[in-house]
């Protein structure tokens, strides 16, 4: 026995202090399984009516899905099969006689290709942004185009105007001819015809864009203040924009209180209207009845979850300096169009002065919902999302272009232009200093002055 128990004590001496030490007689046979998890929080099923919406997105944690598996299929990683599909095609379009006959120009149709071929790679290798609907994929193929578009103003950044208007003939032989210019200051008196006369389809277009801004910021008084921002910088420009020159009811009444009013009406109206609605995450398989499968089906195209901004303007000097930001690149993306237009020699109506419209609306949505995140939420939002970092440098890069092609093609501003603006920024600095610098100055002086109250006593 004395032997053993001195074996014993020799093995346990080799091992060191944190080695764990396990009794063969109390020793599991098998490895326990660890217990299988509750599903819910806290073992409490989660309901979407439990989830508090008037708390920001990124607070509803346990309410969130990362990805809406309703759809399982089109949830599934099918980035192989995408890359052979894509292959095939492209050798069948590359290689196949019938689609390119020998001697016909092929530079469009390879720049087509090629421009499909980055879409797919978007499609498949971009990060995901904050929108699921109606699937990610559409919202890397957006994040892709604004891309492409990055890239073709940093490439027209380099060339001077004579060039570029021959690239745009390029792409549209109706274009490269100089347009007369049009003034809307014509007639200014106050009278029915006149309003009646002054309704076109341009009326309609200014119910539409600003619908789709309040679908952006989400906000009356954010759409107010851009909308009387906009007719200023009208009022400021157009002795550079002939079609800026309006009459007084035409910027204020038409546009102010008609159109845009209508238009920002309607879109916050189908704000409320996602805010409250009550969301369903049942899949299709799960959905009994055709007419229940339809609503199912129609119902990916509607937003997953939505959430009402509050952007807190007056609240810290961060937000109100992100939001006098986000009003700045808003209008300059209002104004960059007229000025490409004018410089390219567009109509207002060219297909790709509309397709700019739009996909600006669609590069915006994702881009402001992740602009919100990463002002109210910084904890979680470590950095800029990559929707609104694009959209930001692509605003900027349309600035650059214009600045670059407008030497001595505009006149400088007017010395009143020039005041106004002046005591407009003046003002802005003044509203700043009361709201947030005295404050801070106040709150300085008192905690020196506790300081030395407490030192000498």
């Amino acid at each position: 026995m004395a032997i053993v128990a001195a074996l014993e004590d020799s093995e346990n001496s080799q091992l060191s202090p944190t080695s764990p030490v396990e009794d063969s007689d109390t020793a599991p046979l098998y490895p326990t399984s660890e217990p299988e998890p509750i599903p819910g929080l806290h073992g409490v099923p989660v309901r979407w009516y439990d989830a508090d919406r008037t708390e920001p997105y990124t607070k509803i944690v346990p309410f969130q899905e990362k990805h809406d598996t309703s759809v399982e299929f089109f949830y599934k990683p099918l980035t192989l099969s995408a890359l052979g599909v894509g292959l095939v095609a492209l050798a069948y379009v590359a290689t196949t006689q019938d689609v390119l006959q020998e001697g016909q120009d092929k530079r469009r149709v390879g720049a087509y290709a090629a421009i499909a071929s980055f879409l797919t790679f978007s499609m498949i290798q971009f990060r995901d942004g904050p929108f699921i609907r109606p699937h990610p994929a559409f919202w890397r193929i957006i994040l892709g185009i604004n891309l492409l578009y990055e890239l073709g103003l940093v490439f027209l950044l380099f060339q001077d105007l004579d060039s570029a208007r021959a690239m745009m003939k390029y792409l549209d032989p109706n274009l490269g001819v100089p347009l007369p210019e049009k003034s809307y200051a014509e007639d200014c008196e106050l009278t029915s015809q006149n309003l009646w006369n002054a309704f076109d389809i341009f009326c309609l277009a200014h119910a539409l864009g600003w619908f789709g801004k309040a679908m952006i910021l989400r906000d009356y008084w954010f759409c107010w203040i851009l909308s009387i921002a906009f007719e200023l910088a009208e009022y400021s420009l157009q002795h550079q924009l002939a079609n800026f020159a309006e009459c007084w009811w035409d910027h204020w009444i038409l546009d102010v209180l008609i159109c845009n009013w209508f238009g920002t009406y309607l879109g916050m109206k189908v704000c409320q209207y996602f805010e409250v609605k009550p969301y369903e995450w049942r899949g299709i398989r799960q959905t009994r009845g055709l007419r229940s499968k339809a609503k199912r089906v129609l119902s990916q195209f509607s937003p997953h979850d939505f959430t009402a901004f509050k952007w807190g303007t007056a609240t810290d000097f961060t937000h109100f300096f992100s939001v006098v930001l986000l009003l700045s690149v808003f209008l300059a993306a209002e104004l960059n169009p007229f000025y490409l237009k004018t410089l390219l020699w567009m109509e207002p109506d060219h297909p790709f002065v509309i397709a700019r419209l739009a996909f600006v609306f669609l590069w915006a949505l994702p881009a402001v919902r992740e602009l919100y995140q990463y002002i109210n939420d910084p904890r979680k939002a470590v950095r800029m999302g990559q929707h609104v970092w694009l959209l930001l440098a692509t605003i900027v890069t349309e600035l650059l272009v214009i600045k670059k092609w407008s030497k001595g093609m505009f006149e400088p501003f007017p010395k009143n232009v020039q005041r106004g603006w002046a005591i407009g920024v003046t003002l802005l600095v003044l509203y700043v200093v009361v709201q947030f610098g005295l404050p801070e100055a106040r709150k300085y002086v008192r905690k020196h002055q506790n300081r030395s109250k407490t030192k000498v006593s």
